[in-house]
């Protein structure tokens, strides 16, 4: 029997903001002095209350509380409501007062001017690390306010998206993206959802088979097919559609059931089903595919957040238990193959992070208008190798905790059970890695992107200053350039077989400069983070050499 189980004491008075000096010198970088004085003061409150409460009722959620759906009233009328637990509401109404999604859109008070996606993705990494599963509506709601922003006139912009942005000012409307249908799946040229012109204005018809936040929305977007439309893709017309009439009445929806899903319990999704709902076209008709498609890379970047917010959780979950528990009259943490584990995941979550806010960097100048063509492909490229890798990851690191666990890894009454079921989603949400792999075939047929990102990283080494860990990396830059080359001469069989394994080797590079170009800026300990990470993602180290994982533990876990 295991009697040294009691020593664990979980600490969870902790703050996820404050916790994570990675993050706050990310900021400190990205932001102006103002706004990081700012950012710095509301994500330190928001840090502790995701530790809190937040983290609290999403277990709750998670175990006991999950959305119900309600089809029929006592008189037996339809209704389709969506029940949520009081806490999951509390949840909502506080974290959209902090301006998450609303903040990118319009000024924050304090500061004068609009938020940027650097700090709204901050805060999305933070909320993730305690509910991966409500970051979902927040992120459907980002990406609704983005569509709005962009593409809708005037008076639908006006009508909608202030309730989108809502802040506590006026009621809220979250938001949600309905693309998925039964016969389609990834094949959106497939849908078949009518959209019909009845009296002046369009009626939908049809179903969408995974529809996510469903009930809850306040206004879905959602693809549809005009009358004597082309088939494919290309075919669709973006709408937005209210979930409710001005009466209060359901807009011609409702949902046929909830889906029982592994993971990500918070987020209600539905089968839903559209029987002449009236909807407002967003935008040019024949372009509906391309803004779905905008709004679906901004998604994808929520989903990295997600991911790393589920790595920096099983991270800390494992070093917290190892530190805490004792075997043989030892902490576990004495060990040098625990050693070596944690600061191969802090170094690997490390690189992601500051990977992830490089990115989202080059995003914010491009969503906002200033970013050239080459910034545009380069954001495309950056996406899919960040949302491949950073889903893949957050598996590896929830599996990795509760093996540092032990048995108590596997029992809910501890957080990495429901890391793993949340992280599995997160594969497959906004595109699988076969889906990400045919955006980089696309990329490297219609635009050389092999040529355009391989002159971004050398352009970016040949800034660093010079030291062992650029040399390897140069080298590695080398490698990946003939292999890249090469891939771009296959043909389309080849290409799609070698298409996962090569993204591996670019996200590997962009990584391992960014985590360089960090660490000159910084010092010693991001120095250290950017040894053991070269060093474990290139496999370097062989057999008998310096045990750097070791030597650097305590300085990087103090």
């Amino acid at each position: 029997m295991d009697l040294n189980v009691l020593t664990y004491k979980p600490n969870y008075t902790k703050n996820f903001y404050t916790l994570d000096e990675t993050l706050q010198k990310i900021l400190q970088n990205a932001l102006s002095p103002a706004f990081f004085r700012y950012a710095d003061k509301q994500l330190i409150a928001f840090g502790a209350h995701c530790a809190g409460p937040i983290d609290t009722r999403a277990k709750h959620t998670d175990r006991e509380g999950e959305p119900r759906l309600l089809r029929y009233n006592k008189l037996g009328e339809e209704i389709s409501e969506v029940w949520v637990n009081d806490g999951y509401k509390m949840t909502v109404d506080e974290t959209y007062r902090t301006g998450i999604v609303g903040y990118v859109h319009k000024d924050i008070p304090e500061l004068g001017h609009k938020g940027n996606y650097v700090y709204s993705f901050a805060q999305g990494y933070i909320l993730s690390q305690s509910e991966p599963g409500f970051y979902c509506p927040v992120t459907l709601s980002m990406a609704t306010a983005y569509l709005f922003d962009h593409y809708a006139d005037d008076a639908v912009r006006e009508r909608f998206l202030p309730h989108i942005c809502a802040t506590g000012d006026i009621e809220l409307y979250e938001g949600a993206t309905f693309l998925t249908e039964r016969q389609g799946g990834s094949d959106v040229g497939a849908n078949v959802v009518q959209a019909v012109k009845e009296d002046g204005s369009y009626r939908l018809y049809g179903e969408k088979y995974f529809a996510s936040n469903a009930g809850m929305c306040g206004v879905a977007m959602v693809l549809a097919r005009m009358e004597n439309a082309p088939s494919g893709s290309k075919g669709l017309t973006l709408f937005a559609v209210p979930w409710r009439r001005d009466d209060g009445t359901l807009n011609g929806i409702t949902i046929r059931r909830l889906k029982d899903k592994l993971g990500v319990k918070a987020v209600p999704s539905g089968e839903v089903v559209f029987d002449g709902a009236e909807a407002y076209v967003i935008g040019d008709s024949s372009k509906g595919i391309y803004y779905m498609l905008e709004a679906l890379n901004l998604s994808r970047i929520c989903n990295a957040a997600a991911s790393l917010g589920i790595m920096q959780r099983a991270l800390q979950e494992a070093y917290t238990y190892t530190n805490a528990r004792t075997a043989f009259n030892q902490k576990l943490t004495d060990f040098p193959a625990v050693q070596d584990t944690l600061m191969k995941l802090a170094a690997k979550q490390h690189a992601e992070l500051v990977t992830l806010f490089d990115l989202i960097q080059l995003y914010d100048k491009v969503s906002a208008g200033k970013g050239n063509e080459r910034d545009q492909l380069l954001v495309r490229l950056l996406i899919a190798l960040v949302k491949k890798e950073t889903a893949e990851q957050a598996i590896h690191f929830a599996h990795e905790a509760i093996e540092l666990h032990g048995g108590n890894g596997y029992i809910e009454d501890f957080v990495a059970p429901r890391l793993l079921r949340d992280a599995q989603v997160l594969t497959v949400w906004e595109g699988t890695a076969n889906i990400l792999a045919l955006e980089l075939i696309r990329l490297v047929k219609k635009f050389s992107i092999h040529e355009l990102f391989i002159a971004a990283m050398q352009q970016r080494i040949c800034s660093l200053p010079a030291n062992n860990l650029k040399s390897v990396v140069t080298q590695q830059l080398r490698n990946v350039q003939l292999l890249f080359d090469q891939f771009a001469t296959l043909d389309e069989q080849a290409q799609a077989f070698e298409a996962k394994p090569i993204m591996k080797k670019l996200s590997s590079l962009y990584e391992s400069i960014v985590t360089l170009e960090f660490a000159a800026q910084h010092g010693e300990r991001e120095q250290q983070l950017a040894e053991i990470f070269i060093e474990t993602e290139w496999s370097l180290r062989k057999l008998g050499d310096e045990m750097k994982t070791v030597t650097y533990f305590k300085s990087i876990f103090k």
